[in-house]
């Protein structure tokens, strides 16, 4: 049942209203092919970028991350270590090719290096991938916010879905990229509200220097992880290298992100575009973990839930195993109590680093007691999702913080969810539009034709998303499920965008089946990882994937000798 007064209601739903109605009268009257997926070249350098960053910026990304750090602290800020590095090339490389071929689509270039059933194949893996993860990026924030807010959960998904339909089919690129604007400053403003009333809710019990202390004494604020570890998801050299690739790929190669800054005035702007990016990403990902980690700190000194699903806390409180589960809330107030008591006199204790050691050994404590939680629950209802990652911020939202400004944040996670998925269906369709429909079934047709098909393939890719996201089953952690499944895909596509770049004499044939190849390795690879017969991060897909392709391109290339293509 929904907790929110109409002031939230009137803060939530007027500001979704108006980015939707600035982005219909904005671009109104789009009139052919180019000014609808590529916004008539017009964006400057700041629009591209916060576009750029808004693409990226799901959802997911402020429901997922301080649950994230809140968990496990500040380590996964690595993965996006590779991020100015990648930007840099992209800027050098990719942008002035696809400014001089004139392209609408990354893909028309691999027709032009190789060939068409080459194109066909990188952009059908595009297709798929962000044809799922437009799904999750509706489905991630739907299924959370329709227990917060009371809305039946289909409805919450259609509620984004439509909202995001109806101003990215009017509009087309520019609708996209002019709401994005929007949609970061309201992102922005909640993020930076939620962190100042953070800051003051802990200064009710600690200095915000003591709170990092505390932080840093239950293992909460390493940053940079040294060690090299293949199996280690978050370290700075799956960061740096696994993120480079990845981030190579996806800012490279996958159109979502290529449609962006192809729209920009000049390469000077896409380039400055990119880069603002490239600076500004890290520290916004950095600021987004650090506010879990104050919500950690917050949780430190007021009793946290035991479980933040409360869904699932009902269910259990409703079986059998509703005593078990009193009985584990009995406990978790007991050492919740011991180590506030300790954190609150910690400066004043005879043996300061005894009694750090024992506030960690009580916050593992805790996290038993959370998994004991979890347990209990499974066993009361077997098909419920126990993993409470992603309810972490918005509980501390809904409860905590004050009337208007829950609504504000509410907003926050609804125009993200609507940013990113607004450019996935714009780059979908523009796809399948240029790379398929174009390309392969109606190659003449006037601009009216073309245009009117790119909205219907928009529209007709917002239903699926809808659909999918109707069907989708919840991950583990939602900022994860999505990096996984583009590193599933993104090395592939990237490995056939090195060869094209880089090695000249490989022609299509041989770059085509290695490609598949390295693709089919890659399902391989993550099949036995769910198995759990090997035990490689997924970030190192990024890397395997292309070097597969190169290598099997230059094999293959090397034995076909002569033959054509």
């Amino acid at each position: 049942m929904s907790t929110l007064g109409w002031v939230d209601w009137t803060v939530m739903l007027g500001t979704l209203f108006f980015i939707v109605a600035y982005g219909v009268w904005k671009t109104r009257g789009s009139k052919n092919i180019e000014g609808y997926l590529l916004g008539d070249k017009s964006n400057n350098w700041w629009t591209i970028g916060l576009s750029v960053m808004a693409t990226q910026a799901s959802a997911i990304t402020f429901l997922s991350t301080p649950g994230q750090a809140y968990m496990e602290g500040m380590g996964f800020v690595q993965f996006y270590f590779g991020l100015p590095l990648a930007m840099i090339i992209i800027s050098a490389v990719f942008i002035p090719l696809y400014y001089k071929l004139k392209v609408y689509t990354a893909y028309e270039f691999l027709e032009s290096r190789f060939d068409n059933k080459t194109r066909l194949l990188t952009a059908s893996l595009f297709l798929l991938q962000r044809g799922l993860a437009a799904g999750i990026t509706i489905y991630a924030p739907a299924i959370i916010l329709s227990q917060i807010i009371g809305w039946n959960l289909n409805f919450t998904i259609l509620f984004i879905g439509v909202l995001v339909i109806i101003y990215t089919v009017s509009g087309g690129t520019k609708a996209v990229s002019q709401t994005h604007k929007q949609q970061m400053g309201v992102i922005f403003l909640g993020m930076f509200i939620a962190f100042g009333f953070l800051i003051s809710y802990l200064g009710d019990f600690v200095s915000f220097g003591k709170g990092l202390e505390l932080a840093g004494v239950m293992e909460k604020m390493e940053v940079i992880d040294w060690e090299f570890n293949p199996e280690s998801r978050y370290n700075i050299w799956s960061g740096l290298i696994g993120g480079l690739f990845l981030q190579l790929s996806y800012f490279g190669t996958d159109q979502s992100q290529v449609q962006r800054y192809l729209g920009g005035s000049s390469i000077r702007e896409s380039r400055l575009g990119l880069m603002f990016n490239g600076l500004l990403k890290i520290p916004m990902q950095f600021f987004i973990l650090f506010v879990g980690i104050m919500v950690f700190l917050f949780y430190q000194f007021v009793l946290p839930p035991l479980h933040f699903n409360q869904e699932n806390v009902a269910l259990v409180k409703q079986s059998e195993y509703a005593a078990n589960y009193e009985a584990l809330q009995f406990k978790q107030r007991m050492v919740f109590d011991a180590k506030k008591d300790l954190m609150l006199n910690l400066e004043s204790a005879e043996n300061p680093e005894e009694d750090k050691k024992m506030i960690r050994e009580l916050h593992k404590e805790e996290q038993l007691l959370m998994q004991d939680a979890k347990a209990l629950i499974e066993k009361a209802a077997p098909a419920a999702e126990t993993q409470d990652d992603d309810y972490i911020f918005i509980t501390f939202v809904i409860s905590f913080l004050p009337i208007g400004i829950v609504g504000l944040l509410l907003a926050v996670i609804f125009s993200a969810a609507m940013s990113s998925t607004s450019a996935e269906l714009n780059a979908l369709a523009s796809t399948t539009t240029v790379d398929i429909y174009k390309r392969n079934f109606k190659k003449e047709g006037s601009e009216t034709h073309f245009l009117n098909s790119s909205k219907i393939f928009t529209f007709l890719f917002g239903l699926a998303a809808i659909g999918f996201a109707l069907l989708a089953d919840l991950f583990d952690n939602l900022i994860e499920a999505v990096n996984i499944l583009g590193s599933l895909f993104y090395g592939t596509i990237l490995g056939i965008f090195l060869v094209a770049f880089f090695i000249k004499y490989i022609r299509a044939k041989a770059v085509f089946i290695a490609a598949i190849i390295a693709q089919t390795c890659i399902i391989v690879l993550y099949t036995l990882n769910r198995i759990e017969l090997i035990d490689i991060a997924y970030l190192w897909y990024n890397l395997i994937a292309p070097l597969l392709v190169v290598f099997f391109a230059l094999l293959i290339e090397s034995l076909g000798g002569k033959t054509k293509n």
